[in-house]
């Protein structure tokens, strides 16, 4: 586990936390972050992901405004991420999204899997990722606040969702709009707030992060991956 710096299109540099599996990785993860940045959470999920044999790379997508940021799950913390989320606009993100996503590609070889997964902010930036950048494989988007706003895009890769009933900032009716416009993707609803996946938040439901897991697991083995990283 390490940081690393990854170079974007237009020339910015920027900070990435990087999990390498112990063994040849089966595929990449570009995990993308919520509004806290870079923080605990999202190393930790970085952790994990490789710990199931892939190389996971989470690039700090607030260093165009502020580097090594890593927010609390607190009021302050929610201040902090939501002023710097607003100086900062999506096709910034997915400029750095892309520089992580061909960083990781290039880890591997040719053939690489390469998914993209993404919470909150991140989840959007997910759904966008499948629509607009390239090299990507499949996508996963957990509570995506935006979606809803970017439904008439047309993902070029499979896409699963993961979508809370009582989460208080997507209304059900973006989630029926989501569903309805893309009933051949995989969208699941769970009995949980925004949030439920992340262990080090009040909102955090075991049951629905279990069973989100699952799914994203057998989702993303779905695709097989003949690449092997390069030595």
């Amino acid at each position: 586990m390490a940081w690393i710096e990854l170079k974007a299109a237009d020339g910015h540099g920027l900070d990435a936390y990087c999990a390498q599996p112990a063994g040849s990785p089966q595929g990449a993860i570009v995990v993308l972050q919520e509004i806290f940045g870079v923080n605990s959470h999202i190393r930790s999920l970085c952790d994990r992901f490789a710990e199931q044999g892939y190389l996971a790379v989470a690039p700090a997508l607030y260093d165009r405004v502020s580097k090594s940021e890593s927010l609390a799950y607190d009021t302050a913390g929610i201040a902090r991420g939501r002023e710097i989320r607003s100086q900062l606009s999506d096709a910034q993100a997915l400029v750095d999204v892309q520089a992580a996503i061909d960083w990781a590609a290039g880890q591997l070889g040719p053939g690489a899997k390469v998914a993209v997964m993404g919470f909150c902010w991140g989840g959007t930036l997910a759904w966008l990722s499948a629509t607009r950048l390239s090299g990507v494989s499949c996508s996963v988007a957990y509570y995506g606040t935006g979606i809803a706003a970017h439904v008439d895009e047309t993902p070029k890769v499979p896409v699963l969702m993961h979508f809370g009933t009582k989460d208080i900032h997507i209304p059900p009716n973006d989630v029926d709009t989501i569903a309805q416009a893309w009933p051949q993707l995989a969208l699941y609803r769970y009995e949980a707030g925004h949030g439920f996946n992340c262990d080090d938040r009040p909102a955090y439901h075991q049951p629905s992060a279990e069973l989100a897991a699952d799914r994203t697991r057998e989702f993303l083995n779905s695709f097989p991956n003949p690449a092997r990283r390069k030595t």
